[in-house]
């Protein structure tokens, strides 16, 4: 988690934005809200409950925020999907079948460490992106995704997506505001991860098993995979996609619409 990364240590975390018009800023958010950070190391324990307290800060602030990001989707009558995954295991190249192919009116808010270049392709696939550069940051936060949203922009859309930074860890700790949490699990990567990375999948409500037309070349289970998953999580449902081949896309804007239709 983040008390191991340090990322959210640091009384300021800097981003760079790049709007839909291909400009960029950059600025810098105080995650303090008014706390001064101690990082003395003469007193071990003491700093141990020190990090502790300013974590779970942190949390309850994003919590806060993340609730009132929600509020002003639904207020707009809009769902939020929040993407996570580790890197390359195929989020965006699921949002530009997903554009092309379901008829929705679709923002993504992007997050990553650095360059716009997943905006670049979600905005030509035909639907509205934000880019947040994240820096050192490996995950988004309510207060980023916040921006995002006013720089996106909310009128005329569906759903808005949020790619989350790739990575199976602290993106889990954080609640952005979305209404949905889908992680995606490529065949590549193998099947032991939702063994590894218990907390992302016990969080999911949906997981996306891609790049399947792959399996034959790779030793990935996939009904070991379901087992697992369902062992954590047993309301969570699975999907079976290869977005480049067109296999089980059609069930993936099925789940969407119909979690359109439910709110």
């Amino acid at each position: 988690m983040c008390k191991d990364c340090g990322c959210t240590l640091g009384d300021i975390h800097s981003h760079e934005h790049t709007h839909t018009d291909g400009t960029t800023h950059s600025h810098s958010h105080d995650h303090s809200h008014g706390h001064s950070h101690d990082h003395s190391h003469s007193h071990p324990e003491l700093n141990d409950t020190k990090t502790i307290e300013v974590i779970q800060k942190i949390l309850s602030q994003n919590d806060h925020e993340a609730e009132h990001n929600r509020a002003h989707l639904d207020e707009a009558g809009i769902l939020c999907v929040n993407l996570m995954s580790s890197p390359g295991a195929g989020k965006t190249t699921l949002l530009e079948t997903t554009i092309k192919q379901s008829g929705l009116k679709i923002g993504v808010v992007e997050g990553d460490l650095e360059t716009n270049k997943d905006a670049d392709r979600i905005i030509q696939a035909g639907a509205k992106a934000h880019q947040i550069t994240t820096g050192q940051t490996c995950h988004l936060d309510a207060f980023m995704v916040h921006e995002g949203l006013h720089n996106l922009g909310l009128d005329d859309l569906d759903i808005v997506f949020i790619e989350n930074v790739g990575n199976l860890v602290c993106p889990a700790a954080y609640d952005v505001g979305a209404h949905i949490n889908v992680v995606l699990l490529s065949v590549p990567e193998g099947s032991d991860k939702v063994a590894k990375y218990p907390v992302m999948f016990r969080r999911a409500d949906c997981v996306i098993i891609t790049k399947t037309s792959l399996l034959e070349h790779f030793n990935f289970d996939i009904k070991e995979v379901k087992s697992q998953v369902h062992k954590l999580n047993p309301k969570a449902d699975i999907i079976e996609i290869d977005s480049i081949k067109n296999i089980g896309v059609d069930k993936w804007i099925d789940y969407l619409k119909m979690k359109m239709e439910l709110r």
